[in-house]
């Protein structure tokens, strides 16, 4: 999670240090904050979603997307051609190799930040992180822009599965993300406690909210009092059905992989399905300074090949690819020479990201890297202009601008420009 503190975080947790002792609900509410899932009846209109892949640790894309068969940077694997007419990725990716002519392959990035959490501030949000403001991530952005869609949604409109995200910033808790495992259990949900003293604890914790927002002692108190009620609603909800992933049938669960990333996968399009606007999955451990070949080979790249492939063909199946944008990418890339422990090391100046569906252009590869991988040999492309182009493929007005709490205007996406290439 985003370990940036601001002023605005400090002040939440002074504020709910005063109600730890007034009520037990206090933690588990604070747990929850937000509150949108969706599966009323009346939901079967389309409606725009995201779906990020968070690959935390920095993939090695030249492994992956952008092979550089040859050269002494290239490593040992292969690479094979796919349903996308002139587009080649890894050997050790044939399932996802069937399900390109659906993807677009950005190889032509080319960011700042090769420190893990910079990188993944940055790669988040679209900024690079300031001491003084606290920016909201894609998932906190686009659930705020598209969470009118769908009006009966009782269930958050962020929910990050396998891990946590970055923040909500200066938008609010309302829009910080709602955290599952990857078998969609929530943390805190069943608190063990007569539903009568639920009732009397909620009654003391309104009267208490009711005192500081009386006091006019900022915003804290009235997002705090907003994340109760809604998780009290939440907690109701046959909209919690969304997070059931085991009653998805077996051979589908098969399809996607009985791993961690694997359900989370199947959870995303669950949630997508019910209404959430914005799911992020996390699968870690790409971190790889030593022996990376080997462990992409025997494990990362088949756990990510099963899960991302059953994810755009099941999304396809069921007519929701159009309206489901899918941005696969880490915090940034790894270095083309190899170390001398046989891995390699963090490195931003050149590397990948992949997207796909919604409005995105499909079947392509953006940009080139030099034969070794070293450089950026066309149009280099940015964090903000991914972001710009995510919103922009989900239909998301780049004009927006927010307030953030210091009174300072920000731009959506940092001003990021939209990359041509995937919509022309």
């Amino acid at each position: 999670m985003n370990s940036l503190l601001t002023p605005f975080d400090v002040s939440r947790r002074h504020f709910l240090s005063h109600l730890a002792g007034a009520a037990a609900l206090a933690g588990p509410a604070t747990t929850f904050t937000n509150s949108i899932l969706a599966n009323a009846p009346d939901m079967k209109k389309r409606h725009k979603a995201a779906i990020l892949l968070w690959m935390g640790g920095g993939p090695s894309t030249m492994d992956i997307w952008d092979l550089k068969p040859g050269a002494a940077t290239g490593g040992p694997f292969k690479q094979i051609s796919t349903s996308a007419d002139g587009v080649a990725i890894c050997e050790h990716m044939p399932l996802m190799a069937q399900q390109m002519h659906h993807m677009a392959i950005v190889r032509s990035m080319s960011t700042r930040e090769a420190d893990h959490m910079r990188g993944r501030y940055y790669m988040h949000t679209g900024y690079v992180p300031n001491p003084n403001v606290d920016h909201p991530s894609y998932g906190a952005v686009v659930a705020h822009e598209l969470a009118d869609q769908v009006p009966n949604l009782e269930i958050p409109p962020f929910v990050a599965v396998g891990g946590g995200s970055v923040g909500p910033g200066f938008l609010g808790m309302t829009w910080a993300p709602f955290v599952v495992d990857s078998n969609g259990r929530v943390r805190d949900l069943d608190m063990g406690v007569d539903p009568s003293r639920v009732a009397a604890r909620l009654e003391m914790l309104s009267a208490i909210e009711n005192k500081f927002i009386g006091e006019k002692r900022g915003g804290a108190a009235d997002d705090h009092f907003r994340v109760v009620d809604k998780t009290v609603k939440l907690m109701s909800s046959d909209q919690m059905k969304a997070f059931k992933v085991m009653e998805e049938p077996e051979a589908l669960q098969e399809k996607y992989g009985k791993t961690g990333f694997g359900r989370g996968c199947l959870l995303a399009r669950r949630l997508v399905e019910a209404g959430v606007p914005f799911v992020e999955v996390d699968l870690g451990g790409w971190d790889n300074h030593a022996d990376i070949f080997p462990t992409l080979a025997d494990r990362k790249l088949p756990e990510l090949d099963k899960a991302m492939s059953a994810l755009v063909s099941d999304l396809s199946d069921r007519g929701m690819l159009d309206d489901t944008a899918i941005i696969w990418m880490g915090e940034f890339g790894r270095t083309p020479n190899i170390n001398g422990g046989g891995g390699r090391d963090h490195w931003a100046r050149s590397w990948s990201v992949v997207v796909g569906g919604a409005g995105f252009k499909r079947g392509i590869a953006v940009g080139e890297t030099s034969s070794d991988g070293k450089e950026i040999v066309t149009e280099p492309y940015t964090s903000q202009d991914v972001m710009a182009s995510v919103l922009h493929s989900l239909g998301i007005s780049l004009e927006k601008t927010f307030t953030a709490k210091n009174g300072r205007p920000m731009k959506i996406a940092n001003s990021g420009r939209v990359i041509k290439e995937l919509f022309s």
